[in-house]
């Protein structure tokens, strides 16, 4: 085929046709999966594949023209023109040759799975994607449990278009990159039913000191666009990485985290539902003390792999899902974790001059002190309201508060993870998730 390749046909090399994620996943497949860590099959649409559906529709040009001279901190302008170029690429026109392709990939997938139209998950994958010096974490769309060939194609061209949401060009202009120069492959894979089971985020270090001696997984039930998104609170699992590959169950320590939600696919609707977690299963940890030591294993191979490829020590950021049918464990990506790995050591001192009341307390995602005056935000449609060195405090936060996260000296959120994606970005951004000191607020604030 000349605009898809199957997962078991790419690896890290080959990072410029099918993206940061797309090829590692092949990577992990060709290379890893005769040391047993699992991986679901899938295929990619390639970065030329890409380009070729912009030229078909003459897209280019009208791409340039949007983004010449714009803004990316003037929320307004930089939301019309999302809007404006994600509706120029929903209206595009598939080549032939190239939905041919797709629906033929898609069909062979189900065939292998013995399915007539196999669940599968739509995921984004761009060339600059999953470097070791930008996550693109959560910048581009994902969609789950996509069924169908008309299905398919409609997600592949809504993925497309997802590499010009307003906090994926924010985030390119802020980390340097060429809008142009930057292609998108999408991945089809096989859908792992977590519904029903459990998901979660794992990180080769510890996210927050960045002490490489620890592999930290967290998890929660349902799918794991919660935890990502940062919706819920995980459990935590602390696994030694010496004491485990000396062959002793290193699990040196866990907590319970609230898990307030867990997302499912309704058949009976054909969508994503939220529902509250029951009492029963979020008084109990989601994963299993074995299956924690299992994915902790995994995860140092994945990274001494990676170490191996690159030449250099690399920790990982992995997502991994459990399917609920068959009780099989999966890593769903992996890409280099890309905070504490590009920092050189150096030791920070902050002191707290005085103390004020505590209005609130919660779980610390960085190392230091802020203040500023709060701003309280419940939808990043409201970022023009935000001043620059204000402390955002809202409910929750995902990829799409981009634009307001770096202009925050703190973010306060009532949900999520140290691993979520808006976590991670924050990191990148040199933002800290911390408990803030809060000046008195302005009309309008709380």
């Amino acid at each position: 085929m000349r605009w898809i390749r199957f997962f078991h046909e790419v690896g890290l090399e080959d990072v410029p046709l099918v993206g940061g994620k797309n090829a590692s996943l092949g990577e992990m497949i060709r290379e890893l999966s005769p040391l047993g860590v699992k991986v679901p099959g899938g295929f990619a649409t390639t970065s030329e594949a890409y380009w070729y559906f912009l030229m078909a529709n003459g897209l280019k040009e009208a791409i340039a023209q949007e983004l010449k001279d714009l803004d990316p901190d003037d929320p307004i302008l930089l939301a019309r023109a999302s809007r404006r170029l994600r509706n120029l690429i929903l209206k595009g026109e598939y080549p032939e040759d190239l939905e041919e392709e797709i629906r033929q990939a898609y069909r062979t997938l189900s065939q292998e799975a013995g399915e007539e139209a196999l669940p599968v998950a739509v995921r984004s994958s761009a060339t600059a994607e999953d470097l070791p010096t930008a996550s693109f974490a959560g910048q581009q769309e994902s969609y789950l449990y996509v069924q169908g060939e008309e299905e398919l194609l409609l997600h592949v061209k809504r993925a497309m278009a997802s590499l010009f949401t307003a906090r994926a060009i924010s985030y390119r202009a802020h980390m340097g990159f060429d809008h142009l120069k930057v292609a998108l492959s999408v991945g089809v894979q096989r859908m792992v039913r977590a519904d029903t089971a459990t998901s979660g985020v794992i990180f080769t270090l510890d996210p927050d000191t960045g002490h490489r001696g620890f592999v930290y997984i967290t998890a929660i039930y349902g799918l794991g666009e919660n935890i990502v998104q940062g919706r819920v609170g995980p459990d935590a699992y602390y696994v030694h990485k010496e004491t485990l590959k000396a062959g002793y169950r290193a699990l040196v320590h866990k907590k319970l985290g609230p898990k307030e939600l867990t997302l499912a696919f309704d058949p009976r609707e054909g969508r994503l539902r939220n529902r509250p977690t029951p009492p029963y299963l979020r008084n109990q940890f989601a994963l299993s003390e074995d299956e924690a030591l299992l994915l902790a294993d995994w995860s140092i191979k994945i990274e001494e792999h990676y170490s191996g490829k690159r030449g250099t020590p690399t920790p990982m950021d992995i997502e991994w899902a459990k399917d609920g049918p068959t009780g099989e464990l999966f890593i769903l990506q992996a890409r280099p974790e890309t905070v504490h790995s590009q920092k050189a050591p150096v030791l920070r001192i902050h002191r707290l001059l005085e103390r004020g009341e505590v209005l609130a307390e919660g779980l610390a995602v960085g190392e230091a002190i802020a203040t500023g005056r709060a701003r309280v935000l419940k939808d990043p449609r409201e970022m023009d309201r935000f001043q620059e060195g204000e402390v955002l405090v809202t409910e929750t936060t995902n990829p799409d508060w981009e634009p307001i996260m770096k202009r925050a000296a703190a973010i306060v959120t009532e949900r999520g993870g140290r691993t979520s994606h808006a976590a991670i970005v924050a990191r990148e951004l040199g933002v800290e998730r911390s408990r803030a000191r809060v000046l008195p607020q302005d009309k309008g604030s709380a």
